[in-house]
């Protein structure tokens, strides 16, 4: 009938990754650790995507700067777009 959602921790979602990988199989591991394949498989390809970005030790100072750099240019982004926004209703009156 109904099953509760399973939530895991950071530390095992790290953990099962790792051991992927260090060499085990993706059948193996979600067979051991009664896992579903699109949960692991969602699991490793965040990490593949966001593993250089969530470690500050192997960033170089360039790569610092150009993550701060997006994020200001983000943050102007949004300031500009809600001036305009504001320009446009204040036009109005």
């Amino acid at each position: 009938m109904f099953q509760p959602r399973r939530t895991f921790t950071p530390e095992f979602k790290s953990q099962m990754i790792s051991l992927y990988e260090n060499g085990m199989s993706r059948l193996s591991i979600v067979r051991d650790y009664g896992l579903d394949a699109s949960t692991l498989d969602r699991w490793i390809m965040q990490n593949q995507k966001t593993c250089f970005l969530t470690d500050n030790a192997i960033r170089s100072p360039d790569q610092n700067e150009l993550i701060e750099l997006r994020k200001e240019v983000k943050r102007l982004k949004v300031e500009n777009d809600v001036l305009m926004k504001a320009a446009l209703i204040f036009g109005r009156k």
